[in-house]
């Protein structure tokens, strides 16, 4: 099993203070303003957001291979919806555009959502609405 570590500090009130994140990877900071007004800088949600768009942008060529199709390349971006009244994450919008070849797109359909479903970050955010808005095929 891989393990990967993320860190965050936080000093003083949830108003006047910012933080400070770390991973294996990289690092930032955020603040009250960055989550819960919309301002400039890092967001738990952002975060969630970068991991689920790249998930799905590797979760998608492995299905497409799978199914013996050839993926050229997949560009995915996540929306995560915050709703800072009820504190949570009422919905994920996924969006993608692929180059595969030799596909369908009726077929292409159906493997881009099993994609969204198959993705380990969808699976570990199974509380949330994920909606795929739109799989473009490029050619």
């Amino acid at each position: 099993m891989i393990v990967r570590k993320a860190q965050a500090t936080w000093t003083n009130t949830l108003e006047e203070a910012d933080g400070s994140l770390e991973s294996d990877s990289s690092s930032g900071s955020y603040s009250f303003a960055s989550r819960f007004e919309n301002e400039k800088g890092v967001s738990p949600e952002e975060l969630i957001g970068d991991a689920h768009a790249g998930c799905y942008s590797m979760a998608l060529p492995h299905e497409l291979d799978e199914a013996g199709y050839t993926p050229v390349s997949v560009r995915s971006t996540a929306e995560v919806h915050f709703d800072p009244d009820a504190l949570g994450i009422p919905t994920i919008e996924l969006r993608t555009e692929a180059t595969v070849e030799g596909i369908d797109e009726q077929t292409f359909q159906v493997i881009a959502e099993a994609a969204k479903d198959g993705c380990p970050v969808s699976k570990a955010l199974a509380g949330t609405d994920i909606k795929l808005m739109s799989a473009r095929l490029q050619s």
